[in-house]
Protein backbone atom coordinates (compact mmCIF):
# COMPACT_ATOMS: atom_id res chain seq x y z
CA UNK A 1 0.00 0.00 0.00
CA UNK A 2 1.28 3.82 -0.95
CA UNK A 3 1.65 6.07 2.11
CA UNK A 4 0.57 9.93 0.75
CA UNK A 5 3.14 12.65 0.96
CA UNK A 6 1.34 15.58 0.83
CA UNK A 7 2.63 18.44 -1.55
CA UNK A 8 3.10 21.43 -0.82
CA UNK A 9 4.08 24.01 -3.39
CA UNK A 10 5.45 27.25 -2.88
CA UNK A 11 6.14 28.35 -6.13
CA UNK A 12 4.01 31.66 -5.71
CA UNK A 13 5.47 32.43 -2.78
CA UNK A 14 9.87 31.53 -2.29
CA UNK A 15 9.22 30.84 -5.42
CA UNK A 16 8.38 34.38 -6.65
CA UNK A 17 11.11 35.44 -4.67
CA UNK A 18 13.61 35.58 -7.56
CA UNK A 19 14.77 38.59 -8.62
CA UNK A 20 12.72 39.73 -11.51
CA UNK A 21 10.16 36.96 -11.47
CA UNK A 22 6.85 38.81 -9.98
CA UNK A 23 3.75 37.69 -11.00
CA UNK A 24 0.69 39.81 -11.26
CA UNK A 25 -2.45 38.64 -9.65
CA UNK A 26 -4.13 37.18 -13.34
CA UNK A 27 -1.10 35.26 -13.69
CA UNK A 28 -0.84 33.98 -10.44
CA UNK A 29 -4.12 32.55 -10.26
CA UNK A 30 -3.48 30.72 -13.59
CA UNK A 31 -0.58 29.06 -11.87
CA UNK A 32 -2.49 28.34 -8.80
CA UNK A 33 -5.38 26.62 -10.67
CA UNK A 34 -3.07 24.30 -12.86
CA UNK A 35 -1.51 23.29 -9.59
CA UNK A 36 -5.10 22.18 -8.11
CA UNK A 37 -5.53 20.26 -11.20
CA UNK A 38 -2.46 18.42 -10.95
CA UNK A 39 -3.42 17.74 -7.57
CA UNK A 40 -1.27 19.40 -5.59
CA UNK A 41 -2.79 19.83 -1.84
CA UNK A 42 -1.57 22.90 -0.46
CA UNK A 43 -0.89 26.10 -2.18
CA UNK A 44 1.14 28.64 -0.49
CA UNK A 45 0.10 31.37 -2.56
CA UNK A 46 1.62 34.33 -0.91
CA UNK A 47 3.18 37.20 2.06
CA UNK A 48 0.32 39.30 2.55
CA UNK A 49 1.87 41.37 4.75
CA UNK A 50 4.71 42.31 2.42
CA UNK A 51 2.38 44.14 -0.64
CA UNK A 52 -0.90 45.05 -1.29
CA UNK A 53 -0.68 43.16 -4.48
CA UNK A 54 0.42 40.30 -2.81
CA UNK A 55 -2.45 40.65 -0.30
CA UNK A 56 -4.43 40.81 -3.19
CA UNK A 57 -3.49 37.96 -5.24
CA UNK A 58 -3.71 35.68 -1.72
CA UNK A 59 -7.27 36.43 -1.25
CA UNK A 60 -8.05 36.36 -5.00
CA UNK A 61 -6.86 32.81 -5.22
CA UNK A 62 -8.69 32.11 -2.13
CA UNK A 63 -11.70 32.93 -3.76
CA UNK A 64 -11.16 31.04 -6.84
CA UNK A 65 -9.76 27.42 -5.58
CA UNK A 66 -11.86 25.16 -4.38
CA UNK A 67 -10.35 22.22 -3.64
CA UNK A 68 -6.73 22.88 -2.73
CA UNK A 69 -5.85 24.20 0.95
CA UNK A 70 -4.77 28.37 0.41
CA UNK A 71 -1.66 29.05 2.49
CA UNK A 72 -0.57 32.49 3.31
CA UNK A 73 2.85 33.09 5.19
CA UNK A 74 3.68 35.29 7.94
CA UNK A 75 5.86 35.89 10.55
CA UNK A 76 5.24 35.37 14.42
CA UNK A 77 3.37 39.13 14.91
CA UNK A 78 0.04 40.30 15.26
CA UNK A 79 -0.22 42.70 12.29
CA UNK A 80 1.37 39.64 10.35
CA UNK A 81 -1.22 36.91 11.51
CA UNK A 82 -4.32 39.42 11.46
CA UNK A 83 -3.42 39.80 7.69
CA UNK A 84 -3.03 36.35 6.89
CA UNK A 85 -6.27 35.73 7.95
CA UNK A 86 -8.11 38.57 6.25
CA UNK A 87 -6.42 37.38 2.97
CA UNK A 88 -7.75 34.00 3.06
CA UNK A 89 -11.28 34.64 4.34
CA UNK A 90 -12.58 33.59 1.22
CA UNK A 91 -11.29 30.23 1.01
CA UNK A 92 -12.39 27.39 1.57
CA UNK A 93 -9.75 25.31 2.83
CA UNK A 94 -7.11 27.76 4.33
CA UNK A 95 -3.90 27.36 6.35
CA UNK A 96 -1.78 30.46 7.80
CA UNK A 97 1.81 29.11 7.72
CA UNK A 98 3.73 30.96 10.47
CA UNK A 99 7.28 31.12 12.52
CA UNK A 100 10.66 32.11 13.78
CA UNK A 101 14.17 31.08 13.99
CA UNK A 102 15.12 28.43 15.71
CA UNK A 103 19.11 28.13 15.13
CA UNK A 104 21.21 30.04 17.49
CA UNK A 105 22.95 32.47 14.64
CA UNK A 106 19.13 33.49 13.66
CA UNK A 107 17.58 34.00 17.53
CA UNK A 108 21.06 36.20 18.14
CA UNK A 109 22.29 37.74 15.19
CA UNK A 110 18.57 38.40 13.67
CA UNK A 111 16.38 38.76 16.84
CA UNK A 112 18.52 40.05 18.80
CA UNK A 113 16.68 37.68 21.26
CA UNK A 114 17.22 34.65 23.69
CA UNK A 115 15.92 31.20 23.30
CA UNK A 116 13.33 31.32 25.86
CA UNK A 117 11.94 34.92 23.96
CA UNK A 118 11.82 33.29 20.78
CA UNK A 119 9.93 30.52 22.49
CA UNK A 120 7.61 32.04 24.04
CA UNK A 121 6.81 34.54 20.94
CA UNK A 122 6.60 30.86 18.75
CA UNK A 123 3.57 29.41 21.24
CA UNK A 124 2.15 33.01 21.25
CA UNK A 125 2.30 33.43 17.47
CA UNK A 126 0.50 29.48 17.46
CA UNK A 127 -2.53 30.31 19.87
CA UNK A 128 -3.23 33.56 18.16
CA UNK A 129 -3.38 32.32 14.90
CA UNK A 130 -5.40 29.40 16.34
CA UNK A 131 -7.89 31.86 17.46
CA UNK A 132 -8.60 33.17 13.43
CA UNK A 133 -7.59 29.72 11.73
CA UNK A 134 -7.98 26.43 12.45
CA UNK A 135 -5.05 24.85 10.23
CA UNK A 136 -2.19 26.34 11.42
CA UNK A 137 1.53 25.68 10.22
CA UNK A 138 4.80 26.80 12.50
CA UNK A 139 7.81 27.15 10.86
CA UNK A 140 11.04 26.64 12.90
CA UNK A 141 13.43 28.56 10.54
CA UNK A 142 16.86 27.65 10.02
CA UNK A 143 15.93 24.58 11.53
CA UNK A 144 18.57 23.25 9.64
CA UNK A 145 21.45 24.61 11.79
CA UNK A 146 19.92 24.96 14.93
CA UNK A 147 20.15 23.02 18.48
CA UNK A 148 18.41 19.65 18.60
CA UNK A 149 17.85 19.57 21.80
CA UNK A 150 16.20 23.27 21.12
CA UNK A 151 14.69 22.33 18.06
CA UNK A 152 12.80 19.51 19.67
CA UNK A 153 11.68 21.48 22.87
CA UNK A 154 10.11 24.15 20.18
CA UNK A 155 8.34 21.84 18.43
CA UNK A 156 6.93 20.18 21.50
CA UNK A 157 5.85 23.63 22.69
CA UNK A 158 4.12 24.96 19.62
CA UNK A 159 2.23 21.79 18.85
CA UNK A 160 1.09 21.61 22.26
CA UNK A 161 0.02 25.60 21.43
CA UNK A 162 -2.26 23.74 18.63
CA UNK A 163 0.03 23.75 15.36
CA UNK A 164 -1.67 21.24 12.85
CA UNK A 165 1.72 20.74 10.99
CA UNK A 166 5.58 21.64 11.94
CA UNK A 167 7.82 22.55 9.31
CA UNK A 168 11.52 21.74 9.57
CA UNK A 169 13.08 24.24 7.35
CA UNK A 170 16.84 23.85 6.02
CA UNK A 171 16.83 27.35 5.32
CA UNK A 172 20.22 27.91 4.06
CA UNK A 173 20.51 24.86 2.65
CA UNK A 174 23.30 23.52 4.61
CA UNK A 175 22.39 20.49 5.73
CA UNK A 176 23.70 16.95 4.14
CA UNK A 177 21.25 14.15 3.53
CA UNK A 178 22.02 11.93 6.75
CA UNK A 179 22.47 15.11 9.02
CA UNK A 180 18.83 16.27 7.69
CA UNK A 181 16.94 13.00 8.00
CA UNK A 182 18.75 12.46 11.38
CA UNK A 183 17.02 15.78 13.13
CA UNK A 184 14.07 14.33 11.53
CA UNK A 185 14.41 10.80 13.03
CA UNK A 186 15.60 12.71 16.39
CA UNK A 187 12.07 14.60 16.97
CA UNK A 188 10.20 11.98 16.48
CA UNK A 189 12.24 9.82 18.96
CA UNK A 190 11.92 12.87 21.46
CA UNK A 191 9.23 15.03 20.69
CA UNK A 192 5.86 14.19 22.62
CA UNK A 193 2.71 14.51 20.68
CA UNK A 194 4.80 14.34 17.17
CA UNK A 195 2.48 11.91 16.26
CA UNK A 196 -0.38 14.22 16.18
CA UNK A 197 0.77 16.51 13.62
CA UNK A 198 2.02 16.58 10.31
CA UNK A 199 6.45 16.90 10.03
CA UNK A 200 6.74 19.03 6.74
CA UNK A 201 9.87 19.47 4.86
CA UNK A 202 11.14 22.40 3.54
CA UNK A 203 14.69 22.62 1.76
CA UNK A 204 17.17 24.82 -0.31
CA UNK A 205 19.28 24.38 -2.57
CA UNK A 206 22.33 26.06 -1.87
CA UNK A 207 25.03 22.97 -2.20
CA UNK A 208 22.79 21.42 -4.61
CA UNK A 209 21.15 19.02 -1.47
CA UNK A 210 17.34 20.13 -1.16
CA UNK A 211 15.92 17.22 -3.07
CA UNK A 212 18.62 14.58 -1.56
CA UNK A 213 17.88 16.48 2.35
CA UNK A 214 13.82 15.89 1.11
CA UNK A 215 14.45 12.11 0.31
CA UNK A 216 16.02 11.63 3.66
CA UNK A 217 13.60 14.06 5.59
CA UNK A 218 10.53 12.20 4.07
CA UNK A 219 12.23 8.61 4.93
CA UNK A 220 12.39 9.74 8.08
CA UNK A 221 8.98 10.12 9.06
CA UNK A 222 8.21 13.14 7.43
CA UNK A 223 5.09 13.64 5.49
CA UNK A 224 4.85 17.23 4.03
CA UNK A 225 7.37 18.09 1.41
CA UNK A 226 7.50 21.87 0.35
CA UNK A 227 8.58 22.37 -3.63
CA UNK A 228 8.56 24.78 -6.68
CA UNK A 229 8.39 24.22 -10.16
CA UNK A 230 11.83 24.09 -11.98
CA UNK A 231 13.25 24.02 -8.42
CA UNK A 232 13.06 27.99 -8.45
CA UNK A 233 13.01 29.93 -4.91
CA UNK A 234 15.39 32.51 -3.13
CA UNK A 235 19.05 31.61 -3.70
CA UNK A 236 20.00 28.86 -5.66
CA UNK A 237 16.45 27.51 -5.15
CA UNK A 238 14.18 25.39 -3.39
CA UNK A 239 13.47 21.24 -4.36
CA UNK A 240 11.68 20.91 -7.09
CA UNK A 241 8.21 19.03 -7.52
CA UNK A 242 8.88 17.41 -10.45
CA UNK A 243 11.97 16.05 -9.06
CA UNK A 244 10.43 14.86 -6.18
CA UNK A 245 6.72 13.59 -7.59
CA UNK A 246 8.71 11.24 -10.10
CA UNK A 247 11.15 10.12 -7.41
CA UNK A 248 8.03 8.88 -5.92
CA UNK A 249 6.98 7.50 -8.88
CA UNK A 250 9.73 5.23 -10.35
CA UNK A 251 11.51 4.55 -6.79
CA UNK A 252 8.05 1.83 -5.62
CA UNK A 253 9.90 0.29 -3.50
CA UNK A 254 9.38 3.24 -1.29
CA UNK A 255 5.78 2.46 -0.88
CA UNK A 256 4.89 6.88 -0.66
CA UNK A 257 2.63 8.49 -3.71
CA UNK A 258 2.22 12.07 -4.51
CA UNK A 259 -1.31 11.78 -5.64
CA UNK A 260 -0.27 14.29 -8.56
CA UNK A 261 -1.07 14.03 -12.11
CA UNK A 262 2.54 13.98 -13.51
CA UNK A 263 1.42 14.09 -17.21
CA UNK A 264 0.83 18.08 -16.13
CA UNK A 265 4.20 18.50 -14.86
CA UNK A 266 6.09 19.16 -18.26
CA UNK A 267 3.78 22.07 -20.03
CA UNK A 268 3.28 23.46 -16.30
CA UNK A 269 6.75 23.56 -16.34
CA UNK A 270 7.30 25.42 -19.66
CA UNK A 271 3.90 27.89 -18.41
CA UNK A 272 5.71 29.03 -15.24
CA UNK A 273 9.36 29.51 -17.10
CA UNK A 274 7.53 31.92 -19.75
CA UNK A 275 5.72 33.61 -16.95
CA UNK A 276 8.60 34.05 -15.02
CA UNK A 277 10.53 34.86 -17.55
CA UNK A 278 13.20 32.21 -16.86
CA UNK A 279 14.32 29.56 -18.84
CA UNK A 280 14.72 26.23 -17.43
CA UNK A 281 18.25 25.25 -17.73
CA UNK A 282 18.66 22.06 -20.45
CA UNK A 283 20.23 19.88 -18.13
CA UNK A 284 17.15 20.18 -15.52
CA UNK A 285 15.61 16.85 -14.17
CA UNK A 286 12.71 15.88 -15.61
CA UNK A 287 11.89 19.04 -17.32
CA UNK A 288 15.41 20.36 -19.21
CA UNK A 289 15.20 20.10 -22.77
CA UNK A 290 18.23 17.27 -22.17
CA UNK A 291 16.40 15.36 -19.85
CA UNK A 292 14.54 13.04 -22.74
CA UNK A 293 17.20 13.71 -25.56
CA UNK A 294 19.94 11.59 -26.78
CA UNK A 295 22.89 12.34 -28.82
CA UNK A 296 25.96 9.49 -28.09
CA UNK A 297 25.81 6.84 -30.58
CA UNK A 298 26.38 3.87 -27.99
CA UNK A 299 23.05 5.65 -25.80
CA UNK A 300 21.38 6.29 -29.02
CA UNK A 301 21.68 2.36 -30.31
CA UNK A 302 20.61 1.32 -26.94
CA UNK A 303 17.68 4.01 -26.80
CA UNK A 304 16.15 2.53 -30.42
CA UNK A 305 16.93 -1.22 -29.39
CA UNK A 306 14.90 -0.91 -25.96
CA UNK A 307 13.95 2.70 -24.48
CA UNK A 308 14.45 1.38 -20.65
CA UNK A 309 18.01 1.18 -21.79
CA UNK A 310 18.33 4.09 -21.03
CA UNK A 311 15.20 5.99 -19.61
CA UNK A 312 14.13 5.52 -16.50
CA UNK A 313 11.00 7.20 -16.95
CA UNK A 314 8.33 7.15 -19.72
CA UNK A 315 8.44 10.98 -21.36
CA UNK A 316 4.67 10.82 -21.67
CA UNK A 317 4.53 10.36 -17.65
CA UNK A 318 5.58 13.94 -16.99
CA UNK A 319 4.06 15.39 -20.28
CA UNK A 320 6.49 15.01 -22.74
CA UNK A 321 4.78 13.83 -25.97
CA UNK A 322 8.23 11.46 -27.43
CA UNK A 323 11.69 11.36 -26.74
CA UNK A 324 14.38 13.44 -28.69
CA UNK A 325 17.05 11.49 -31.22
CA UNK A 326 19.36 14.08 -31.52
CA UNK A 327 22.46 14.33 -34.18
CA UNK A 328 25.68 15.74 -33.50
CA UNK A 329 29.44 14.60 -34.20
CA UNK A 330 28.53 11.93 -31.56
CA UNK A 331 25.81 9.75 -32.97
CA UNK A 332 25.89 6.67 -34.34
CA UNK A 333 24.31 4.91 -37.55
CA UNK A 334 21.51 3.93 -35.47
CA UNK A 335 20.43 7.21 -35.17
CA UNK A 336 21.31 8.27 -38.45
CA UNK A 337 19.50 5.66 -39.85
CA UNK A 338 16.00 6.08 -37.55
CA UNK A 339 15.66 9.73 -38.46
CA UNK A 340 16.42 8.88 -42.07
CA UNK A 341 13.80 6.86 -42.49
CA UNK A 342 11.73 8.84 -39.84
CA UNK A 343 11.68 11.38 -43.47
CA UNK A 344 10.72 8.49 -45.53
CA UNK A 345 13.47 7.27 -46.68
CA UNK A 346 15.17 3.68 -46.97
CA UNK A 347 18.73 2.51 -48.14
CA UNK A 348 20.81 -0.39 -47.58
CA UNK A 349 24.21 -0.56 -45.96
CA UNK A 350 26.23 0.66 -48.78
CA UNK A 351 24.54 3.65 -49.26
CA UNK A 352 23.84 4.13 -45.51
CA UNK A 353 27.77 4.31 -45.23
CA UNK A 354 28.32 7.31 -47.73
CA UNK A 355 25.93 8.83 -46.25
CA UNK A 356 27.22 8.28 -42.69
CA UNK A 357 30.57 9.45 -43.59
CA UNK A 358 29.50 12.59 -45.38
CA UNK A 359 27.09 13.20 -42.16
CA UNK A 360 30.36 13.05 -39.62
CA UNK A 361 32.13 15.73 -42.38
CA UNK A 362 28.59 17.74 -41.21
CA UNK A 363 28.34 16.97 -37.97
CA UNK A 364 32.04 18.25 -37.12
CA UNK A 365 31.10 21.54 -38.65
CA UNK A 366 27.78 22.18 -36.78
CA UNK A 367 26.80 21.62 -33.51
CA UNK A 368 23.40 20.00 -34.61
CA UNK A 369 22.44 18.34 -37.38
CA UNK A 370 18.76 18.97 -38.20
CA UNK A 371 16.28 17.50 -41.10
CA UNK A 372 16.89 19.86 -43.79
CA UNK A 373 20.62 19.03 -43.39
CA UNK A 374 20.00 15.09 -43.79
CA UNK A 375 17.54 15.88 -47.03
CA UNK A 376 20.51 17.91 -48.71
CA UNK A 377 22.84 15.36 -47.70
CA UNK A 378 20.81 12.72 -49.30
CA UNK A 379 19.48 14.35 -52.47
CA UNK A 380 23.59 15.36 -52.87
CA UNK A 381 24.87 11.72 -52.51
Amino acid sequence: MQEKIQIFDTTLRDGEQVPGCQLCTSEKIEIALSLEEMGVDVIESGFPISSPGDFKSVQEIAKTLQRATICALSRAKKEDIDCAAEALKPAKNKRIHLGIGASDVHIAKKFFSTREKVLEQAVWAVEYGKTLVEDIEFYAEDAGRADKQFLATMVEAVIKAGATVVNIPDTTGYCLPGGYGDIIKYLYENVKGIDKVTIAVHCHNDLGMATANTLAGIMNGARQVEVTMNGIGERAGNTSLEEIAMILKVHKDLHMDSGLDTTKIFPLSQRIAQLMNMPVQANKAIVGSNAFAHSSGIHQDGFLKHPENYEIINPLDVGIPVSSILLTARSGRAALRHRIENLGFSFDKNQMDGIYDRFLCLADQKRMVEDEDLLELISNR
